[in-house]
């Protein structure tokens, strides 16, 4: 991996080197990998379902994000999606949720997200 590229995922709060070790140290098969989170689509669909007012879809979404973020070392991407899921947790209706609060959060994830694919974009 080229040191620069890690240098940025690092200044970035991403985990790079527990999640290479994950991969059993090899930083080929991290790339692979980190490069298909690209086609991910949480993050659009979390945006698409805040516009639908539709919680459940919301808490999905967020919840793969999360799961899929922190498997890749992507920490800041995955404390925002599993923020959203804690904020939505139980919640059967969009009325419930704490809108305000979502739609910071949302922004903040959108801001780590776009960063991040603008990094990887960089690097092809």
């Amino acid at each position: 991996m080229d040191a620069n590229f890690k240098t940025a995922l690092e200044e970035m709060g991403m985990d790079v080197d527990n999640t290479v070790k994950r991969f059993m140290g090899n930083e080929t098969l991290y790339l692979k990998f980190l490069n298909k989170f690209q086609a991910d689509q949480s993050v659009a669909n979390i945006r698409q379902y805040i516009a639908e007012q539709n919680a459940e879809e919301i808490f999905k979404s967020a919840h793969t994000l999360k799961g899929v973020a922190a498997n890749l070392g992507l920490d800041p991407i995955a404390q925002y999606a599993s923020d959203i899921t804690e904020l939505l947790r139980g919640k059967t209706a969009f009325s419930e949720v704490d809108t305000d609060r979502l739609g910071t959060l949302n922004v903040e994830l959108k801001e780590k997200y776009d960063a991040l694919i603008r990094l990887l974009a960089e690097q092809q």
